[in-house]
């Protein structure tokens, strides 16, 4: 059996960084959902990083000192590089949203 940690790791690092695309694509399609609003899905993207981080970061001690061996590396390498991906693009995504509330905030002065 495989390291489960290691596997959630990189299902919540890939769920993490799909979240801010699914974010944005639904404010084509929902008339009443603005591109604005997408800014809600940055925590949960975040929060979804954080905890594959996590996961990974556990996947590795808890294989060698409980069973002796490392398995499930590379499933917990790739949850933590969809997890950091996932952070900067919450980032980037967030620097976004800042410059446009500036932008609104000076338009309306």
């Amino acid at each position: 059996m495989g390291n489960v940690r290691a596997a959630l790791s990189a299902l919540l690092g890939l769920l993490a960084i799909a979240t801010m695309p699914v974010a944005v694509l639904a404010t084509r399609y929902f008339e009443q959902y603005d591109l604005v609003h997408a800014a809600v899905a940055i925590p949960l993207a975040l929060l979804l990083a954080f905890v594959a981080l996590g996961f990974a970061r556990s996947a590795g001690t808890y294989d060698a000192v409980r069973l002796g061996r490392a398995g499930g590396g590379g499933a917990a390498r790739a949850g933590r590089l969809f997890a950091w991906g996932a952070i900067w693009l919450s980032g980037s995504c967030a620097v976004a949203v800042a410059i446009w509330g500036i932008l609104e905030y000076q338009a309306s002065r």
